[in-house]
């Protein structure tokens, strides 16, 4: 009996460059095992897939959520900064 598979988008972006690879996975893959056949920790110098944040379509999942065919895993970068503190920042620069 064949292995039913699933195919998912693999993305990762930062400023300067973003990386993206379509893959065939079997199906009931998880998003870490996905990070993993990537490929990004060999592409990217400073990729730190243990500690990756994900989103499929930009809805924030965990590494042991299970993909789907047709998903889209995002591997999010950490924030340099508190999106609030710098909006405060920005507000109070304006005075």
């Amino acid at each position: 009996m064949p292995v039913e598979t699933i195919r998912v988008e693999v993305i990762y972006a930062l400023p300067q460059q973003a990386w993206s690879v379509v893959l065939e996975l079997p199906d009931g893959t998880t998003a870490s095992e996905a990070i993993a056949q990537s490929g990004f920790d060999a592409k990217i110098s400073d990729f730190d897939a243990a500690n990756v944040a994900c989103a499929i379509y930009g809805k924030a999942i965990n590494a042991a959520t299970m993909l789907r065919d047709g998903d889209r895993l995002e591997l999010l970068r950490a924030l340099i900064a508190d999106p609030k503190q710098a909006r405060r920042q920005r507000a109070g620069s304006k005075s």
